[in-house]
């Protein structure tokens, strides 16, 4: 009898530990940019592998704006053009997006990668994908428009993403 109650106690203690032990996946995260001349607000982003994204884009400006997800901006011409290193080419992931215009490869303005675009104030899109272990690490955000005016004037922000 006193077997059985120790057995008991033993598989209970064992189920709280694997339980405790356990990696549990993040609760999906919403954020929505407003994008303005010339600021993404919010500007930072914390993000955890594993996690479902959706990233809402409102265009409150009255310019067109586009984001970009990357690091290393690069120089065309003395002027800031895109990232040399896309977030979701190197993470081989692959985002949905609704709304306005989306764009992968290389763009007329020299950008290469994923961007989007928002033409015209009140435009909206949206932008939604699960965080890899691939993307660990700081990424920017980034507006090019205007040959890389609008990022220059800080139309920018930090993606933080940790396990």
């Amino acid at each position: 009898m006193k077997t059985g109650k120790f057995f008991l106690a033993f598989v209970a203690l064992i189920s709280i530990l694997v339980t405790g032990c356990a990696k549990s996946t993040p609760e999906p995260v919403t954020y929505t940019i407003e994008m303005s001349e010339y600021s993404f607000s919010p500007n930072t982003l914390e993000l955890k592998v594993g996690q479902q994204v959706t990233i809402n884009l409102v265009n409150k400006g009255t310019l067109a704006h586009e984001i970009m997800f990357g690091s290393e901006a690069m120089m065309m011409n003395n002027r800031p053009s895109g990232y040399q290193h896309d977030m979701f080419e190197e993470s081989g992931s692959e985002p949905m997006v609704m709304g306005e215009m989306h764009m992968e490869g290389e763009h007329d303005e020299g950008h290469t990668g994923f961007m989007v675009v928002l033409p015209e104030e009140g435009d909206t899109a949206s932008i939604t994908f699960t965080v890899t272990d691939e993307m660990v690490g700081e990424w920017e955000m980034g507006c090019f428009e205007q040959e890389g005016v609008h990022y220059d004037a800080g139309m920018k922000g930090k993606i933080t993403i940790s396990k």
